[in-house]
């Protein structure tokens, strides 16, 4: 049984949100992420469900159209197929606990990689 805590799994990155691996298998993934203020996780739209609990710090999930306000204690699910991301508010660290089912393929997170490379928080409607 994998057990560990945020604070042991903890890793910075000045450049982009950090994770830590927690498990995975074949029907599901856990991850602690880990954003400095402003950093994200761009939206896009997996073929998974997935449950976001905010341990610490602000920010927004967005849900779809809708962008919530989360902080510490609130869990927000997002089912397959919508579009999701997550910010960190710009003053404010956030740390989180991240359950996909199933985890998404590395096509599905090529969204996620060009919302990074352009800065983007949703790639799909910001302008260049």
């Amino acid at each position: 049984m994998p057990a560990t805590s945020l604070d042991a799994e903890r890793t910075r990155d000045d450049d982009r949100f950090s994770t830590s691996a927690v498990f995975r298998s074949e029907r599901m993934k856990v991850v602690c992420g880990y954003f400095e203020p402003g950093q994200f996780i761009p939206v896009h739209a997996p073929a998974s469900d997935v449950a976001i609990t905010i341990q610490t710090g602000s920010g927004v999930v967005r849900e779809g159209d809708a962008d919530r306000p989360v902080g510490p204690g609130d869990v927000v699910v997002v089912e397959a197929g919508t579009e999701r991301g997550v910010k960190a508010d710009d003053d404010a660290r956030l740390e989180a606990v991240l359950v996909t089912s199933p985890p998404p393929t590395d096509e599905e997170h090529e969204p996620v990689r060009e919302g990074i490379r352009r800065g983007e928080f949703d790639p799909g409607t910001e302008s260049e």
